[in-house]
Formats: C-alpha cells, sequence, structure tokens
C-alpha cells in the first residue's frame, strides 16, 4: 500500500481540460463512457488470458497464439483509454474491484470449459464491448469530441477483426473429427 499521504486527485473528479478546451461537463460525460469502456476492456482481457493460458487439444497452437494476441490488443486498447480519460481530466479506472463492478460485462467464473465454449464465451464479451463502443463513439461525436471519436472508432476496427476471428474458429469446419474430441 502507499505510504502518499496527500491525494493529488481523487478518483471520480473531472476537472476538464484547458489545452484541449474541454468543460468539465462534457469531459464528465465522455470519461464516464471512457472508464466504462475501460472497466470493460479489462474484464476481456482478463477472460481472453484465462484462455490463453487454458486452452488444449488439436488446435492448441494456433488458439494459444491467438488468444495472447487478442488479450495485447485489448492490453492496448485500455493503455489508449486510460490515457484518453487522463488527457480529458478524470481519473482512469485502476482497481480491480473497480474495473469489475463498473464493467457492463460479464466475465465466466473461474471454472477452465472447453475451448469451443470458452470461444463462445469471448464472442458474447466481445458483442457487448462492440455494441458499447459504437454508442461511445456517437456519444462523443455528439458533444464534439472527435479525437475521442476517432480514437474508438481506430479500436473498434481491431475489436472486431479479433471477434470474427473466433467467429471463424467457431465454425463447424475443423480438421479435429468427432470421434477424436471425445
Amino acid at each position: 500500500m502507499s505510504t502518499q499521504k496527500r491525494v493529488l486527485k481523487s478518483a471520480g473528479d473531472v476537472e476538464g481540460s484547458e489545452a484541449l478546451r474541454m468543460d468539465a461537463e462534457k469531459a464528465e460525460q465522455i470519461i464516464d463512457a471512457l472508464n466504462t469502456d475501460l472497466a470493460a476492456t479489462y474484464v476481456l482481457y482478463h477472460q481472453l488470458r484465462k484462455h490463453h493460458w487454458n486452452v488444449e487439444g488439436a488446435e492448441f497452437r494456433d488458439l494459444h497464439l491467438f488468444l495472447g494476441d487478442a488479450a495485447e490488443n485489448a492490453e492496448a486498447f485500455a493503455d489508449e483509454l486510460a490515457e484518453r480519460v487522463q488527457a480529458l481530466g478524470g481519473v482512469p479506472h485502476a482497481s480491480m474491484a473497480t474495473l469489475e463492478a463498473e464493467a457492463p460485462i460479464e466475465p465466466e467464473d473461474e471454472d477452465v470449459y472447453d475451448i469451443r465454449t470458452s470461444l463462445a464465451n469471448d464472442m458474447e464479451l466481445y458483442g457487448d464491448v462492440i455494441e458499447t463502443l459504437r454508442e461511445h463513439v456517437e456519444l462523443a461525436d455528439g458533444l464534439g469530441d472527435p479525437t475521442t471519436g476517432e480514437i474508438l472508432r481506430e479500436n473498434i476496427v481491431q475489436v472486431e477483426e479479433d471477434a470474427h476471428h473466433i467467429e471463424h474458429y467457431l465454425e463447424g469446419d475443423t480438421l479435429v473429427t468427432e470421434g477424436a474430441m471425445q
């Protein structure tokens, strides 16, 4: 635990940004949305890491590598979100408890499932994240913050691409026969 006695900025406080010419009222709405995206992205990140660590089977290598890359993509996006929150005069969510509480998505539990179930659970999270990101692009644009809108748009491309790859993994065509999977 930190020995810091003086809080420099309390979580939840929004100052806005004089440099970015963003008033506190608009900044607060955007920061709330970005912190929601940050929380959701970290929940997705941890679930992807869980699946990366636990994947088994004939397609282990490809899935292990893909899930590692997808988790890294989520982590990079989370960093961008946190940096933008800070730039707008807010405090990015950082504690595990806050991230879990503020995430609009529900991760799977601690148990390990077959990879098809795990990937289907990932697809569900990705879909929810994509819908929320699209809403937040509209919010940012409507509040006159094209930079945040662009950051979200650029990242939606990667989020959708990763989701699309999972969709391909879940297709019925596989090199593994039904009898070998039992």
